[in-house]
């Protein structure tokens, strides 16, 4: 019998001469209630929570130079890019759950060292753009993160690794938080330009080995939520996801998971590895595929949505588009996304860095960094007990 309650049971206890003694059952008896309400949220699984990402989390802005140079080129392209974040962890510490990262391969190293706007800024006669990054780092071989070669190559932190340090560290600092989703963008276009961009390496299924290295040379296998963990003894992911088998957030606090971005990309990264075996990113798979779990649903398409919630999949989709809502303060999208099922929302504003122009912003109420899933969440969720550690801007 715990401490308390033999003390109420003792034949000499006197609530009238005993206040302490009432006190510490009363202080007692409130924490183990609170210690129930938390063991209740650790059983929330990690679909039928709802968070808030931003988009290119690492974008630090264009260099003045090119900025100057595409507004006289392309002025449209400069709007859609007018939007930058501190570094990740900052982002972290102020709610946000969901990061993205876009890397480009570069096995031997050197590949993006000088981006080619550097020169077109000088021959155009306007004041020359300073390196962004360190020689050292660019020679090196390792996956770069860039928005856009030669043109939107300021990143907050370089190379990939180094930005998943950033991450790593932060969770290291704060072990109860609520999972971090990492999601991973393979570049491999070159767009059209004035001039001619850096050929892009291909990705392919070695590219792929790589990458998963990368991730486990920075977070270790007990930092993080795989397939093969969620696959379970299920043959198949869309098998387990369907026997609700989302880790709980009890088994979830303190990790990350890795989602791929592009479509396109998870045939290559699933060669040799059939339902992800073996894998580390989630890919944004065809419902239905053997490797199912994760879709992208970024056409605001809520009834869609809410029925792949509803299915088991974990959906990410974006409350804003290239500026646009942001500019006007149109917030019917994002309304519309945040009364979704959808589990991951997307956005270059949240409520920590709301848009120059209007005062949009994307966040929940109280600023909480993680909140019960409008569509899927038990009755019984309550999300202040989702994630311990408020917001700090």
């Amino acid at each position: 019998m715990d401490a308390p309650l033999r003390l109420a049971c003792s034949p000499g206890f006197d609530l009238v001469r005993s206040r302490k003694q009432w006190a510490f059952l009363a202080s007692s008896l409130l924490m183990l209630a609170v210690d129930a309400r938390a063991a209740g949220a650790d059983a929330i699984r990690l679909n039928e929570i709802q968070v808030i990402g931003t988009h290119n989390s690492y974008h630090a802005g264009l260099a003045p130079g090119v900025e100057q140079l595409l507004k006289a080129k392309r002025p449209e392209a400069v709007a859609g890019l007018e939007y930058r974040h501190p570094a990740l962890d900052k982002q972290l510490s102020a709610g946000i759950r969901q990061v993205e990262i876009d890397i480009y391969s570069d096995a031997q190293g050197g590949r993006f060292a000088h981006p080619k706007s550097i020169d077109w800024v000088r021959a155009a006669g306007l004041p020359a753009d300073e390196p962004w990054d360190s020689p050292a780092t660019m020679a090196k071989p390792g996956f770069k993160v860039l928005h856009t070669q030669d043109i939107d190559y300021r990143s907050t932190c370089q190379p990939f690794t180094a930005c998943l340090a950033v991450i790593r560290r932060w969770s290291q600092s704060h072990p109860n938080h609520s999972p971090i989703f990492i999601l991973i963008e393979t570049k491999t276009d070159r767009p059209q330009s004035d001039g001619e961009l850096t050929e892009p390496e291909p990705f392919s299924s070695q590219s792929f080995d790589a990458l998963d290295a990368e991730i486990r040379s920075v977070f270790p296998k007990d930092a993080m939520i795989v397939p093969d963990q969620v696959r379970g003894k299920f043959p198949t992911l869309r098998d387990a996801i369907r026997a609700k088998q989302w880790p709980t957030l009890r088994q979830a606090r303190g990790k990350v998971l890795f989602l791929m971005d592009q479509q396109r990309m998870g045939p290559v990264y699933l060669e040799g590895h059939p339902a992800l075996r073996g894998r580390i990113l989630f890919t944004n798979a065809h419902p239905g595929d053997p490797d199912a779990a994760f879709v992208e649903q970024n056409e605001n398409d809520v009834a869609a949505i809410d029925a792949l919630v509803r299915d088991g999949y974990l959906v990410r989709a974006r409350t804003d588009w290239n500026t646009q809502q942001a500019r006007s303060n149109d917030t019917s999208r994002r309304d519309a996304l945040l009364a979704s099922g959808a589990q991951l929302l997307s956005t270059d504003y949240p409520t920590s860095e709301p848009a120059s122009w209007t005062s949009y912003s994307v966040g929940f109420p109280e600023n909480l960094p993680a909140r019960c899933n409008p569509v899927l969440a038990p009755h019984n969720c309550r999300s202040d007990l989702l994630d311990p550690y408020r917001p700090t801007h």
